[in-house]
């Protein structure tokens, strides 16, 4: 047990940040903005260190149960803890667009920064990196189709209507997921999968598992996961009230809180992605980013619908123009970069750079 508590550190210090910010939470809040601020910076980093463990043990599952059950469990941990900091900030935060923003950014960061990072730098270290332009494709025309439903129809919705369209999202949105999990997992699971050539002892990425992997059990691995997730939500809890408290009246753009949550959730994932591109498996990077982007869509929707008409109060989910522009040009680049079957240097630093074009328009308030 001691070995264990040891070797989980990261979820040990979660919980000792909770619990002295549990105790402090009314002189922490009763005080000034800047001490309101550096408790939430040290929660944002308690966060991202306790999502780590949490996605070690989602790819230790993964490892063991393989491709395609493997990148599915990996993106659904991502975003289950994404899901449950969203929904806590949104009893927090007074922002109607917290989850609009918050999808927005997740699909920019998975798509153009998890991909174009690594297929910038997979290609630079391996040149063309093949996968299977099926995934991509599939991927694509999801996450175009479920975006489109979700985030741009909404916006000619009649507002005595709501209610009616929101309904019918949230059944549109787990129909695609039930088709698009039976596709992945059944018949069609194939398209989601590469076979590599056989490759030299020292270039092969599966001759020895760690003896971490190895010597942990699925039960552990399970239990540290629902523990893991359990104390990410608690102190999301906090976060979002020393956070809010921190910003309020400072001007700071709005879409920095929904960045935030869509960084700590991709974290992990960016790991996985960079160290799956440099040993050449882009069809890992593929599953990764494209799926993370389509599972954010597709069940972050339903949750939020649900929350919107069960209280009555509905989200502003409608897309503005910039945020349209920036989603249609990525999906188009992603077509034409998937299409292929391979990625190379170019594809990702045109990935890259509209990153780099979000970032400076969330700075600039757009």
């Amino acid at each position: 047990m001691s070995g264990l508590i040891r070797q989980e550190y990261l979820l040990v210090q979660a919980l000792a940040l909770a619990a002295i910010a549990f105790f402090l939470e009314h002189h922490i809040l009763s005080g000034s903005q800047s001490v309101s601020l550096l408790a939430a910076a040290l929660l944002v980093i308690s966060i991202a260190c306790a999502s780590m463990r949490v996605a070690h043990h989602a790819e230790i599952l993964a490892e063991k149960a393989g491709d395609p059950y493997g990148t599915m469990i990996l993106t659904l941990s991502a975003v289950l803890v994404e899901v449950l900091i969203l929904v806590i900030m949104m009893r927090e935060s007074e922002q109607p667009t917290l989850v609009r923003d918050t999808i927005y950014s997740a699909v920019m960061l998975d798509i153009n920064g998890i991909l174009g990072i690594a297929a910038l730098l997979g290609g630079l270290k391996h040149g063309e990196q093949p996968y299977n332009d099926d995934s991509g494709k599939t991927y694509s025309v999801m996450i175009l189709t479920a975006m489109g439903i979700s985030m741009v129809v909404p916006d000619f919705i009649p507002q005595e209507s709501w209610h009616y369209y929101s309904a019918f999202t949230i059944i549109a949105m787990l129909a695609l997921y039930a088709v698009f999990l039976k596709m992945q997992v059944g018949q069609h699971s194939y398209f989601f999968a590469y076979r590599y050539p056989k490759m030299s002892q020292t270039q092969s990425d599966t001759p020895r598992k760690e003896p971490a992997h190895s010597k942990t059990s699925l039960s552990i691995s399970i239990t540290v996961l629902v523990i893991g997730v359990i104390l990410i939500g608690a102190e999301a809890e906090f976060m979002s009230a020393f956070l809010n408290h921190g910003l309020e009246g400072t001007g700071a753009p709005l879409a920095l809180t929904a960045i935030l949550v869509a960084a700590i959730a991709a974290g992990p994932e960016i790991l996985t992605a960079l160290r799956a591109a440099l040993r050449n498996r882009m069809q890992a990077v593929v599953n990764i980013a494209l799926g993370a982007s389509l599972s954010t869509v597709i069940l972050t929707v339903p949750v939020v619908e649900s929350i919107a008409l069960f209280t009555g109060q509905p989200f502003t989910m409608a897309m503005t123009p910039v945020q349209i522009t920036m989603v249609t040009i990525t999906l188009i680049a992603a077509a034409i970069n998937v299409n292929d079957g391979e990625t190379n240097a170019i594809e990702g630093m045109t990935h890259f750079v509209l990153f780099a074009t979000f970032i400076m328009l969330s700075v600039l308030g757009l």
